[in-house]
C-alpha cells in the first residue's frame, strides 16, 4: 500500500478517534450537552465532506466538490488534525497519565469541591471547565476559523517584479521583461472569474515573453477546458509553456493531447526560438520528472539543443533543476512547484526551506540565475508568507 493510501485512510480513522477522545473529555468536565453536539456536527460536517472528496475523485458521483467544503478537508486532515489535534490528545494523554501517577504514589485525600464550586457547577458550566473544553476543541474551530479566512485568501494574488542582472545577456535585450506565470492549478479553488482576472493582468504586463512553467490543472482533466481558455487569453508570438506534475495526475496523455490540439506551444523535452527587439531567444522546456538525476539528463537532452548566438531561457517546474542548468552554462532558469513554501513563518523558515534548495525569489549561483515563482493559484487553501503571485522580470546586463 502506498504512504498516500495509508494517510488518505488513516485520516477519517485518526479523525473518529480524536473525536471519540474529545467526546470521553466532556463527559469528564461534565459540559453542556450542546458542547456534544456542537463538536458532532463539526465532524460530521468534515467527514461528510471528505466522504464526498473521495467520491468525487474516484468518479462515483459527478458533482463537483464545493471549495469550501474542499478547504476544510484539507485543513483539517493535513494541518490541524497531524499538527494540533492528535498532539493534544497525546499530551493530554501523558499529563493525565504523570497526574494520575503522582497521586497513586502520593495516595492523598481527594479534595472536596468547595461550597464556591459547588455554587457555580448548579448554576452552569464554570469558567475553567469553558477554558479546558474550548482548549479540548481548538483544533476543530481553528479548522472552520481558518477556512472562512481562506475563502478571501484564495482569490487574491499580486504582481512581484523582480530585476535579473545577467553578465551574458546580449545587449540587444537589455531591459527585456517576462511574465512569468505558473501554478495556477485550475480547479476546486481557482476557477470562475478568477481565470479572467489572471488573464488580465497577465496580459496587462505587456512582457516581451509570457512564461508558464506548470501545473496549469490541480488534479482533474475536466478541469483543462477552462484552463485552455484563460491561456487562449494570454497567448501570443512570445507565449510558451511546460507541464507540472499536477498536470499528469489524472491522464497526463490526455493533458499533453489537448494542449497540442489548442495550438499552444508545449515544450517537452523540446526547444523553440523567437526574434525579441531583433534578437534571437531560445526557450528551452523540459518534461516532469521527479527524480532528480533523470531531470538532469533531460537538461542534458535540450541543452544539446541551443543555437549559437541565442539567448537561451531553460523552463523547469522544478526549481533544483537550476543546479545542472548553472553547470551548463544556462543564464537563466524559471521555475514554479514550490508555492513559495506555503506555509512559511517568515521568509526563510517554514515548509520551503525544508523541502526545497531554492523555493521563492532569485537565486544566482555564477553568471546564471534562477527565477522562483510561488504560483498564481492554490491546490491547498491556506498560504502564509508566501502570497500567490505573477513575477514580471526585467533582464539587464550585470556591470562587472
Amino acid at each position: 500500500m502506498s504512504i498516500f493510501a495509508l494517510i488518505f485512510l488513516g485520516i477519517p480513522v485518526l479523525s473518529l478517534f480524536w473525536w471519540a477522545w474529545a467526546h470521553w473529555r466532556f463527559s469528564k468536565k461534565q459540559v453542556h450537552a450542546g458542547w456534544h453536539v456542537a463538536l458532532a456536527l463539526g465532524m460530521a460536517v468534515i467527514l461528510g465532506g471528505y466522504v464526498w472528496v473521495y467520491l468525487s475523485r474516484t468518479g462515483a458521483i459527478s458533482i463537483p466538490v464545493d471549495s469550501q467544503i474542499y478547504a476544510l478537508v484539507l485543513l483539517w486532515g493535513l494541518l490541524f488534525l497531524p499538527l494540533v489535534a492528535l498532539p493534544s490528545l497525546v499530551g493530554s494523554s501523558l499529563w493525565t497519565s504523570l497526574v494520575n501517577l503522582k497521586r497513586f504514589m502520593v495516595r492523598p485525600g481527594l479534595p472536596s469541591p468547595s461550597p464556591v464550586e459547588n455554587a457555580q457547577q448548579e448554576a452552569g458550566m464554570t469558567r475553567r471547565q469553558i477554558l479546558g473544553s474550548l482548549a479540548i476543541a481548538c483544533p476543530l474551530l481553528a479548522t472552520y476559523g481558518t477556512s472562512l479566512f481562506t475563502l478571501r485568501q484564495i482569490q487574491e494574488f499580486h504582481i512581484r517584479r523582480i530585476t535579473v542582472p545577467l553578465a551574458g545577456l546580449p545587449a540587444g535585450l537589455e531591459g527585456m521583461t517576462i511574465a512569468h506565470l505558473t501554478d495556477t492549478h485550475v480547479g476546486k479553488f481557482t476557477h470562475g472569474p478568477l481565470l479572467q482576472k489572471l488573464a488580465d493582468a497577465t496580459t496587462g504586463l505587456k512582457a516581451d515573453l509570457i512564461l508558464f512553467t506548470g501545473d496549469l490543472i490541480d488534479n482533474s482533466i475536466v478541469d483543462l477546458p477552462p484552463a485552455l481558455e484563460m491561456l487562449r487569453k494570454i497567448h501570443g508570438p512570445g507565449f510558451f509553456m511546460i507541464e507540472g506534475n499536477h498536470d499528469l495526475i489524472d491522464d497526463g496523455y490526455a493533458f499533453r493531447r489537448e494542449v497540442q490540439a489548442a495550438g499552444l506551444p508545449l515544450l517537452l523535452d523540446e526547444s523553440a526560438s523567437i526574434q525579441i527587439r531583433g534578437v534571437p531567444v531560445q526557450i528551452l522546456g523540459i518534461k516532469w520528472d521527479r527524480q532528480e538525476e533523470r531531470m538532469n539528463l533531460r537538461i542534458d537532452h535540450v541543452a544539446k539543443m541551443r543555437r549559437a548566438g541565442a539567448f537561451p531561457i531553460l523552463l523547469a517546474h522544478h526549481p533544483h533543476a537550476f543546479d545542472r542548468a548553472a553547470e551548463l552554462g544556462i543564464p537563466l532558469t524559471l521555475a514554479g512547484h514550490t508555492h513559495g513554501g506555503q506555509l512559511m513563518v517568515t521568509d526563510h523558515i517554514g515548509a520551503g526551506p525544508v523541502l526545497f534548495r531554492y523555493w521563492s525569489g532569485l537565486y544566482r549561483k555564477a553568471a546564471s540565475a534562477l527565477v522562483v515563482s510561488n504560483g498564481a493559484g492554490n491546490w491547498f487553501p491556506l498560504r502564509t508568507h508566501s502570497p500567490a503571485e505573477i513575477i514580471h522580470l526585467t533582464l539587464t546586463r550585470e556591470v562587472a
